[in-house]
């Protein structure tokens, strides 16, 4: 059921009309916060955990972030400000898009907790608001706004897609005490006996032939996303 008291974080003042004058800021806790989910993952950042790390009483915390949605958007919106825009729209579309992919990558990847966010439902923050304005100006003079959502939606989708599976890829093999090399190696008499079975013509077509799963993770992350910058191309007038 639906918070019937839940007020968007960016509706309410961050210094009360009366009383005293606040001892500490949104942007402090909410930097504890990403702090701590860095280190330690986006559970450990509690209110408790917040408080220790700034000195102050948990519960006095609640006065700037009401509830734990609220520090969730802010946490969420701070990160979307790492995403440099400055500049954009430039002229050069695909060097903006290119631009903002790079950096949404960047960003997932020093903060991979991120992933575990659930950013479907936006909450129109400062940082977000600056990157709608700034991306889909880059393609605002070219298609009506409804294809400009529309090949976002591909670009981001892209993105978020290939920077999940490189988070959780990562994850695995940590958890596994293997290297990439290691893992692939524990895996290859398998692999040969799939090969030599004559029964998986693509798959071995794949292990024979593709150069793709041999790049680093940025050539793969740039060889794709030249592909859906390609197919933004074709919608363009």
């Amino acid at each position: 059921m639906a918070d019937a008291e839940y007020v968007n974080i960016w509706m309410r003042p961050e210094r009360p009309a009366r009383g005293p004058k606040p001892v500490y800021s949104r942007a402090q806790i909410t930097e504890a916060a990403i702090r701590i989910a860095d280190a330690e993952g986006l559970e450990a950042a509690t209110m408790r955990r917040i408080a220790a790390e700034i000195g102050a009483g948990a519960m006095s915390l609640y006065r700037y972030v009401p509830s734990r949605d609220n520090l969730i958007e802010l946490m969420a919106d701070r990160l979307q400000g790492e995403i440099d825009v400055t500049g954009m729209p430039s002229g050069d579309w695909r060097a903006d898009l290119t631009r903002y992919a790079d950096g949404l990558r960047a960003m997932w990847l020093r903060h991979p907790w991120i992933a575990a966010v659930q950013r479907s439902l936006p909450s129109f923050g400062p940082n977000q608001l600056l990157l709608v304005e700034r991306l889909m100006g880059v393609l605002d003079a070219f298609v009506s706004i409804d294809e400009n959502l529309g090949l976002m939606a591909i670009l981001g989708g892209y993105v978020e897609g290939t920077v999940r599976e490189e988070i959780s890829s990562a994850e695995e093999f940590r958890r596994s005490g293997l290297s990439e090399s290691e893992w692939m190696a524990r895996s290859s008499s398998y692999v040969d006996r799939l090969v030599k079975s004559g029964d998986y013509p693509i798959f071995t077509k794949i292990v024979m032939e593709a150069r793709q799963p041999h790049l680093s993770r940025d050539d793969q992350f740039r060889h794709g996303l030249q592909r859906v910058l390609d197919c933004i191309a074709a919608a363009l007038p």
